[in-house]
């Protein structure tokens, strides 16, 4: 297993920068990343929910699963509220 990342240093995972998110997740996915950190992300919105969630279906394209670290609380919540949170791996 990978080493845990900063997630490539991302601080937010919102709408306005979601497109490079995706981007920068896939990127990680293809070089074998399988933990994500996302311990320095300092805003997160729905957008973090569905990033999460599409970088765990190309992990799983893969044969690969992700596990994601240091969620942050409102994005934990939201993927309980929607019925996803056992969708995505988290410590």
């Amino acid at each position: 297993m990978a080493e845990a990342n900063p997630m490539l240093s991302l601080d937010a995972l919102t709408f306005h920068n979601a497109h490079a998110a995706l981007d920068q997740g896939c990127a990680a996915v293809a070089a074998g990343e399988t933990v994500f950190d996302l311990g320095g992300v300092k805003a997160a919105d729905s957008s973090a929910l569905s990033l999460m969630l599409a970088w765990q279906r190309r992990a799983r394209a893969q044969g690969r699963t992700i596990k994601f670290i240091n969620v942050p609380a409102n994005v934990g919540a939201l993927a309980k509220l929607y019925g996803v949170d056992e969708l995505i791996s988290h410590g």
